[in-house]
């Protein structure tokens, strides 16, 4: 039975609401954040989503074709296995009802305000709590749990001319559904992990496509199948089957991480793999040509397909390499000159990850912007989790979190285990504020920067979207995920200036001191 969703959208617009912690977002970040604190006990929260359901990217990407490129078992809470996995890899729409299943199962809907856009966010250093605005009201919260997460804000195409297209025109994570390309002239911007599932589900309808490739990506198998019905039932009643299945999966995904971030040679096998499946699938010499990547396999996303190179091969299907100079009212000029006509643009062109408009919406205690905080040196947090100058502000899938290989719900677990005993700290020592020291901010990033320099991602002669305008990868972990969850197991208050909220003292590391009054 569903349950009755709390109406909370007559919050006033000018009495501040208080609770104890607020979440933003209720992806699979901020959902597993609303059940961890309320599992520990805590009842004093509100998630505020902008969506009219959870879900997240899960619940925004609807464009046709869509689908996880992590194995099933293993893109889902350990805390809520799901036996009814159809297939070795789900498609949006599965997942998405996983995520409200869950939802529903662990009873934290009624904590959820929907529709509801956070507007800014100040750090208010007298009451030392958080103000924050939204389309639904003020609130105040001690704690802010920020689970926007990376894949929120499309990024749009810098292109003259295009806002006077008079087709259609949308991002692929805001797909028009309304919208029937049958019959129509498609240009497709963009060949990253959305568009090589977009082109082949709707090239077959289409009168024509034109696919703007800017970089050719490496392309993998990908090892989708159903489950059979015997399979099925042993995920379900056969105790251990799927923590096994689990546990298998990620072993095997682990071991990509030697080549990715240790040492790049052992990422050979899997261009050899990368390499036989282009010259068996795309047949004609020219379009090989255009297709085979000019990088080392790992430096960007590696995508995983059984059917885009097919499709590209369509005799209704040409692929672009020319840049993109004019946008016109029904066409797409390209550098060598080109006109081609077209009756619809799909942006599949990626997401603000290293610089999102929600930056600029989070005032820290110095009244700078998070985005001004990391204009200077990047985007940097403790242990992905933290950010001087953000007091009692902790992040879900933060800085240096992201993978380029498996599961990022173990990452996202992960962090919740280090927030939630932030949080529980706080309580129990009383404290009125946790602000991660500069020093600790600083040695922690070095390392990372260190890790990171000998990885594929920095070496591998690509530009991607997980460098930052300094050159910085501020996305990806540079290890082992076993090596993150051991490091943030438990919230090491003493890498935290903290007040008490015993008046007038402050504590840095392991010393007290009386604050100068």
């Amino acid at each position: 039975m569903s349950r009755k969703v709390t109406d909370n959208t007559k919050t006033s617009r000018t009495a501040a609401r208080h609770v104890d912690t607020v979440i933003i977002g209720s992806g699979f970040a901020g959902l597993g954040a609303a059940i961890r604190l309320t599992q520990d006990g805590k009842d004093d929260f509100l998630v505020l989503e902008r969506g009219q359901t959870v879900g997240g990217t899960w619940r925004d990407n609807t464009y046709p074709g869509a689908a996880c490129d992590v194995p099933s078992h293993l893109y889902s809470y350990s805390f809520a296995l799901n036996p009814e996995w159809t297939r070795s890899f789900s498609t949006q729409p599965e997942i998405q009802k996983y995520i409200s299943k869950v939802a529903e199962k662990y009873d934290v809907l009624d904590k959820h305000i929907f529709g509801c856009d956070v507007e800014e966010a100040r750090w208010n250093e007298t009451d030392a709590r958080w103000e924050i605005q939204t389309s639904k009201g003020n609130f105040t919260a001690k704690i802010i749990v920020s689970a926007v997460g990376a894949l929120c804000e499309p990024s749009l195409p810098a292109i003259d001319g295009i806002e006077k297209f008079e087709g259609e025109i949308f991002h692929s994570a805001r797909w028009d559904h309304e919208t029937d390309l049958t019959g129509k002239r498609v240009a497709v911007i963009g060949t990253g992990a959305s568009a090589i599932q977009i082109v082949p589900a709707i090239a077959p309808k289409v009168a024509h496509m034109d696919v703007y490739q800017r970089t050719a990506p490496w392309l993998l198998p990908r090892s989708d199948r159903p489950y059979l019905g015997v399979e099925k039932l042993a995920f379900k009643y056969l105790p251990g089957f799927q923590q096994l299945s689990r546990a298998g999966i990620y072993a095997a995904r682990e071991v990509q991480v030697i080549g990715l971030a240790k040492a790049p040679v052992f990422m050979k096998p899997l261009e050899l793999i990368a390499r036989a499946k282009l010259q068996y699938e795309v047949r004609d010499p020219e379009l090989r040509e255009k297709v085979t990547p000019n990088f080392q396999i790992g430096c960007k996303r590696m995508l995983i397909s059984n059917n885009y190179y097919p499709a590209l091969s369509r005799d209704n299907v040409d692929v672009v390499t020319d840049g993109i100079t004019e946008v016109r009212q029904n066409s797409i000029v390209t550098t060598d000159g080109t006109e081609r006509e077209v009756d619809a643009i799909i942006v599949a062109t990626g997401f603000h990850v290293t610089d999102s408009p929600t930056f600029d919406g989070i005032f820290g205690k110095d009244g700078r912007t998070l985005n001004e905080t990391w204009s200077e040196s990047g985007m940097q947090a403790y242990k992905g989790a933290s950010v001087t100058n953000f007091p009692n502000m902790f992040f879900l899938v933060g800085p240096n979190t992201g993978l380029g290989h498996t599961s990022m719900v173990f990452m996202i677990e992960s962090q919740i285990n280090y927030v939630a005993d932030a949080i529980a700290t706080i309580d129990k020592k009383d404290l009125r504020t946790v602000e991660v020291r500069k020093d600790s901010l600083d040695t922690y990033n070095a390392q990372l920067q260190k890790d990171l320099a000998s990885s594929v991602w920095m070496n591998g002669g690509c530009a991607s979207w997980y460098l930052d305008a300094h050159g910085n990868n501020t996305t990806l972990w540079p290890g082992f995920t076993f090596e993150f969850r051991r490091l943030t197991r438990k919230f090491d208050v003493d890498a935290y200036t903290t007040e008490s909220n015993k008046p007038g003292t402050t504590t840095t590391s392991n010393r007290t001191k009386v604050a100068v009054q």
